[in-house]
């Protein structure tokens, strides 16, 4: 989320879902901290079961999202990837992105993609729900997905 056109959504009804959450450790100070959200959220959505698995970095995330995707309702993924002189930012980013995607449509499960890709440290604290952050990503991609599969159970009802 850009910050503006933010949908505001503060909760959702998560009574009888269950919920995986899968963190990178890279910027663990951040990750951290954005994974106590998701879990913050969650529990104030009135999600009854919550699973939290880490993994080494943000490339991890689409395998073990997959994994989550066949035995939960939805998956949070978060994670910071942050630009540096290389092209490594571009392809973390792209097959992240594209592996998140492919996880969701192929396992037909919602997956948030709460990994933060930017230009610097100053604009991950600025995404990451800290006191003095501009935004909440572990609470927004938590609630997101949860409403999510809120409106996929809505169209398939009979």
């Amino acid at each position: 989320m850009a910050g503006f056109g933010d949908p505001h959504l503060e909760t959702v009804d998560g009574a009888g879902l269950t919920l995986g959450i899968v963190g990178a450790r890279w910027h663990s100070d951040l990750v951290d901290h954005m994974v106590d959200r998701a879990q913050a959220a969650a529990k104030a959505c009135g999600v009854e079961s919550v699973t939290t698995v880490r993994v080494a970095g943000s490339v991890e995330l689409p395998v073990v999202a997959q994994a989550l995707a066949k035995k939960c309702d939805a998956v949070v993924t978060l994670g910071v990837v942050i630009r540096g002189e290389t092209a490594h930012f571009d392809y973390v980013c792209d097959a992240v992105t594209a592996g998140l995607t492919r996880v969701a449509l192929d396992e037909q499960t919602p997956v948030a993609h709460g990994v933060l890709t930017v230009e610097s440290l100053g604009q991950a604290r600025d995404r990451a729900g800290l006191e003095d952050s501009i935004e909440d990503k572990g609470w927004q991609s938590t609630v997101a997905v949860l409403d999510a599969v809120l409106a996929i159970r809505e169209v398939n009802k009979d």
